[in-house]
């Protein structure tokens, strides 16, 4: 089974690159929805997280209150060392379910498998992968998405894009980079020339 990584920055068209990859039959595992399974069950996880972050992070339930986590971390002087905290904990929880769900589509018989991580090389997600792909966009582009889809403020989303990696982390790292300053179809038509190539198709 060929394991295919793919990350890029939030607002870059990685989701939709994702969703690309499952229109033609090939399994994908999101890591953030792993992510938000694993704080949705509370346990180890959680427990972790309150330790290092403080009972503020937790909500009524005993649950981690995502916005609460991310007011926590984002926007601070520390974020850097914040951050580095928060997916310290995370990364081995998430990587350990990637991992079973990795072994399971190879024993049903997968012939490929997606594993979409934003934070692929933080999580060392890339060492399970035979090549990463790596979605990038300008920012001024990755902002209007960003605020579209999510919602937020441009100084919500300014603080988000300043916490991200540049675009040169990803041209370093991945083996092959998806420009993504167009629309959809030319997304597809990019990531369906490389996936041939590859042999994924």
């Amino acid at each position: 089974m060929q394991v295919v990584g793919l990350t890029g920055s939030s607002g870059a068209g990685k989701s939709v690159a994702a969703s690309i990859f499952k229109k033609h039959g090939i399994p994908v595992i999101d890591a953030d929805c792993v992510y938000h399974e694993i704080l949705s069950i509370g346990g180890e996880c959680t427990k972790e997280l309150a330790e290092a972050f403080g009972a503020a992070v937790l909500d009524q339930n005993g649950l981690i209150s995502r916005q609460a986590l991310a007011d926590t971390v984002f926007g601070k002087p520390n974020t850097d060392t914040l951050l580095h905290t928060l997916n310290t904990i995370t990364h081995k929880y998430v990587m350990s379910e990637i991992k079973k769900r990795l072994r399971e589509l190879k024993e049903n018989g997968a012939q490929a498998a997606v594993i979409d991580a934003p934070l692929l090389f933080e999580a060392n997600a890339h060492l399970e992968c035979d090549f990463v792909i790596g979605v990038i966009a300008k920012r001024t582009l990755r902002a209007k998405r960003i605020m579209a889809r999510d919602r937020i403020s441009l100084e919500s989303t300014e603080k988000r894009l300043n916490a991200q990696k540049s675009d040169a982390f990803f041209l370093e790292r991945c083996h092959y980079i998806l420009e993504n300053n167009t629309d959809e179809a030319a997304l597809e038509q990019s990531l369906l020339a490389l996936l041939v190539k590859t042999g994924v198709l």
